[in-house]
């Protein structure tokens, strides 16, 4: 899922918590290139206020676009992973960096469903992201 938001993270993670199936894992993924513009201890900090106490297995991953710099930042502030363009020039290096952390770096995000919009009470978002993650 791709959120914005606490609200938009708790949304998902209560609509993965009725139909994600065992065993996955639900990424929070920052909207592309959020590490410009979000901090990465803001980043957490809205994943720690919308997970409050979920049993629904998910990995808050925040999107660097192809700042190396903001990257390095985010694993010093523990982000378990991480969006890095390999078009990055420091990708090899940051992939290092990550792995001695023990925390993920993907050259490129997944398909994501975009929380933008979607308000917690509104039938049809709860619906709409049940839908996706049964697709």
């Amino acid at each position: 899922m791709l959120v914005h938001d606490a609200a938009g993270m708790a949304l998902a993670l209560a609509a993965a918590r009725e139909v994600l199936p065992a065993g996955l894992t639900l990424p929070l993924l920052s909207a592309p290139g959020a590490a410009h513009w979000l901090s990465p201890r803001l980043f957490l900090a809205m994943v720690a206020q919308a997970s409050g106490g979920t049993t629904v297995p998910f990995l808050p991953v925040l999107d660097c676009g192809m700042a190396a710099g903001h990257a390095l930042a985010a694993l010093r502030a523990g982000c378990p992973a991480l969006v890095l363009s390999a078009a990055c020039p420091a990708f090899p290096t940051l992939a290092s960096a990550a792995a001695e952390c023990g925390a993920q770096l993907w050259p490129e995000a997944p398909e994501a469903l975009d929380t933008a919009g979607l308000r917690p009470g509104d039938p049809w978002a709860g619906a709409r992201l049940r839908e996706w993650l049964r697709g």
